[in-house]
């Protein structure tokens, strides 16, 4: 009797300890990616509120990057980096709102999506997005693919 007292004393200490054995690293490392790619999110946002958004593509861009825009094919790269370049965005204002996104267990790999508003002096446009960001050699997060659909229930 004592023999088995033991080894449910045993068992439990076991199931105990692997309850509260700490996170694996995965887990933290793409918990930290997920909260560095959503505030990369929110300051790709405030830069474009505070410089335009023709200035936050442009810093926000992986040197590959594609833009996928409504009537026309996706813009790769060069093509993305040229057409963000021509873009007249003086009296354009455009906002958005990361509302969630995930991370690879790798933690170089992500996506956030969200709402986005886009005003010049006639018109407001309203929409969803998602964006995929890449961690670049240097830490810093940089889009890989960013697409938007018009039109919210909102």
């Amino acid at each position: 009797a004592i023999i088995n007292s033991m080894r449910y004393i045993i068992i439990l200490l076991f199931v105990f300890s692997a309850c509260t054995m700490p996170e694996s690293e995965d887990v933290k490392t793409s918990e930290l990616a997920l909260q560095e790619i959503q505030q990369a999110d929110i300051d790709f946002a405030n830069f474009s509120k505070e410089h335009g958004m023709r200035k936050a593509f442009l810093e926000y861009i992986d040197d590959d990057g594609i833009m996928m825009r409504d009537n026309t094919l996706p813009l790769i790269g060069a093509h993305a980096i040229d057409y963000i370049t021509s873009m007249n965005d003086s009296s354009i204002l455009l906002t958005w709102e990361p509302r969630g996104g995930d991370v690879a267990a790798s933690g170089d790999l992500g996506y956030t999506f969200g709402i986005y508003e886009m005003k010049d002096s006639a018109n407001i446009q309203k929409g969803t997005y998602v964006t995929i960001w890449k961690k670049q050699p240097d830490g810093k997060w940089k889009f890989v693919l960013d697409s938007g659909n018009q039109g919210i229930g909102e």
